[in-house]
């Protein structure tokens, strides 16, 4: 299986503009990609996280989404609020197989943090041990970050998830002294390697410049 969820040290951390990179890179070695938003919360149709993936990586990677939820909110509270139908784990991972294939690489988004809960009676990381796949985790760089990367990996292996590595969600054009040391100290304290960082404001470039950014990612993780 060449399923990998993708998922956060909390919310607004860049997990979008990570999953279009990684899309991006993947296709620059020969891989088609399926980028799967399983929720969608705050964001009418024809805006949203799979927009911003097709806006910045093009017509070169095919985009799924599974429901849409009206406040911007955690997919369960937004979905139970708005009295719609909550996604079901095991439909879920159902349709994510359905996608999957020997020559394609399915990226599937998480909302916020891995356990955050896509319904009351499941999470992110519930979805990645039925779907027996990787995750990889993309963190905050600045100050208070090495605390929720650790504790974000640490969740996770306690579930028995592999986790893939880190990537920095946004690096800022000049870094201040705690992103610059948090730089060196991810992988230290995470135990898993750091598999490269978006520099602030990628999401505002063109197809054409984003993918230039994309190949300064590790995609070995990805091709297997």
């Amino acid at each position: 299986m060449t399923v990998h969820i993708i998922t956060g040290t909390n919310t607004d951390v860049g997990k979008t503009i990570v999953t279009a990179a990684l899309a991006a890179r993947l296709h620059t070695t020969g891989r088609a990609v399926t980028v799967v938003k399983p929720a969608q919360t705050g964001e009418p149709e024809g805006q949203g996280d799979l927009t911003t993936v097709r806006r910045l990586v093009g017509d070169t990677v095919t985009t799924v989404g599974f429901a849409r939820y009206p406040e911007p909110l955690a997919p369960n509270l937004s979905a139970r609020r708005a009295g719609l139908r909550q996604l079901d784990l095991a439909d879920t991972a159902a349709k994510i197989r359905e996608l999957d294939s020997a020559d394609r690489t399915v990226l599937v988004e998480g909302a916020g943090g891995l356990l955050v809960r896509i319904a009351d009676d499941w999470t992110i990381a519930d979805l990645a041990v039925e779907l027996a796949a990787p995750v990889t985790v993309v963190t905050s760089l600045g100050l208070g970050s090495l605390n929720s990367a650790e504790l974000t990996v640490e969740a996770a292996r306690r579930r028995g998830i592999w986790v893939t590595g880190l990537i920095g969600g946004c690096l800022p054009r000049d870094p201040d002294l705690a992103t610059r040391l948090n730089l060196r100290e991810l992988p230290e304290v995470t135990g898993v390697p750091l598999l490269g960082c978006i520099p602030q404001g990628s999401g505002n470039l063109a197809p054409e410049e984003f993918v230039r950014v994309a190949e300064n990612l590790d995609a070995g993780p990805f091709s297997r």
